[in-house]
């Protein structure tokens, strides 16, 4: 689906939760009025620096940037509107969102450690081979999410460190990640 299709199925599944059975788990739902929420913070408040632009600008050949999420995910409520703002910049590069939960279940084909952990980012050509795989979640973000988990930290805690870590980090290391990856 388009990011504009995914808007308004997570929008559905806030207004008509009955509709969509996992949301219909009250924790779900309140982690997707929250990622709603943070996302539109994001959506409003990310632009990509100057050196991003700069550098996605030299895109010229067609790529397809495949966003494999969930509207209950967390880290995707930060990196997904910023995915799809940093494409934007350049009408060479599409976006399809895949949901992670339903079929064709392409994150079968990008396991982070074995396990289904996303956001994960496929930029693909225009031929359809992968040029790059990202995710779950920036490198400084993931050390810090495993440095808390090798602590025993409560997953309450946990991901009041990864909120502070997105706020406080504004989308610059996904930006520098992105560029190096499609810099190879």
């Amino acid at each position: 689906m388009t990011f504009e299709n995914y808007l308004q199925q997570f929008e559905d599944i806030l207004n008509h939760p009955e509709n969509h059975p996992t949301y219909q788990d009250d924790e779900y739902y309140q982690y997707t009025k929250m990622n709603w929420t943070r996302m539109g913070r994001w959506l409003k408040r990310f632009e990509p620096n100057e050196a991003f632009q700069q550098f996605i600008g030299t895109i010229s050949e067609p790529q397809q940037w495949i966003i494999i999420t969930e509207p209950w995910c967390g880290d995707a409520a930060h990196a997904v509107p910023m995915l799809a703002k940093m494409a934007a910049q350049n009408p060479n590069i599409t976006v399809d969102i895949q949901l992670r939960d339903s079929a064709p279940f392409l994150i079968d084909s990008y396991l982070t450690n074995g396990g289904k952990s996303i956001p994960i980012l496929v930029i693909r050509n225009q031929d359809g081979a992968d040029l790059a795989v990202w995710g779950p979640r920036p490198k400084g973000c993931q050390d810090l999410f495993l440095s808390l988990k090798e602590q025993g930290k409560d997953f309450s805690d946990i991901k009041e460190e990864i909120q502070k870590w997105y706020n406080t980090d504004k989308g610059t290391e996904i930006q520098k990640e992105i560029q190096a990856l499609l810099h190879k």
